[in-house]
This record gives C-alpha cells, structure tokens and sequence, in this order.
C-alpha cells in the first residue's frame, strides 16, 4: 500500500507541475488563461491528492503492514478467503446478458427496459436460490 501512495502523490505532483506550465504556455501563446484546461488539470491534481491521502490514512490506521509491503512474504500471504462461488452457474451469465438488455433499452427504446427488468429479476433470484433445488439442494 506504501507503493500505492507513494505513486498517487507522485501524480498528484505531475499534475501540479503541468497545471503551471499549462497556464504559462497559456498566457504565452494567447495573452490570458484558458481555464478549462486549467481547472480540469488541477481538479486532476486534487483527486490524485485525495487518494493519496486516503491510502495513507488507512495504512496508518489498519495496524500494520500489508503483505505486499513485506519483501519476505510469500504470494500465499496475501490470499484471503473471498468467499464461495459456484464455478459451474449459469446465472452471472443470464444477469450480465439481462443488464445488457436493460442498457440497450436505455439507448434504443424504453419499453425493452421492462423485458430487461423482468429478465434481471429472474436471474437474481435464480442466482440467490441455486443451492436451494436441484442436485445441490441443503
């Protein structure tokens, strides 16, 4: 996480530093400040701050050093349980293929949104109830 922040203040700088030779380039070849350019790269500059700082304040406040910050350890480490995913289900498919209909009713016309809605309804629900039928009933 070290590398995290270090490499976000880094750019927040960056951005600093174009953000004043944006404005000097600016004032040079037209005589005033374009401030579209300039709020945009500033605003650049103060996100890269924001990370950074709150990276820093959660690995000042987590309690100790993170598994990619120890050159000692091993990539098993930094492999927690993320919890369990059926491998051989359907419905992740069925949802993403039901948001890309929504979304195209979005774009083209409103009333496939409601064949998409009703299509995400049924996958979320058959995602939700796959253990609860079948041969991997509980």
């Amino acid at each position: 996480m070290r590398a995290n922040i270090t490499v976000f203040w880094l750019l927040s700088g960056f951005f600093l530093l174009a953000d004043a030779i944006y404005v000097t380039w600016s004032l040079i070849s037209y005589g005033y400040v374009e401030w579209v350019g300039t709020i945009g790269i500033a605003l650049g500059a103060i996100l890269g701050g924001f990370i950074a700082f709150y990276l820093g304040r959660v690995h000042a406040a987590q309690g100790g050093e993170l598994p990619e910050d120890i050159l000692t350890s091993n990539i098993d480490d930094g492999d927690p349980e993320m919890g369990f995913y059926s491998p051989w289900s359907w419905w992740p498919i069925i949802l993403g293929g039901s948001l890309a209909i929504f979304f195209i009713g979005l774009a083209v016309g409103t009333w496939i949104c409601f064949i998409g809605v009703g299509l995400i309804l049924v996958a979320i629900v058959g995602w939700v109830y796959e253990y609860y039928r079948g041969f991997f009933a509980r």
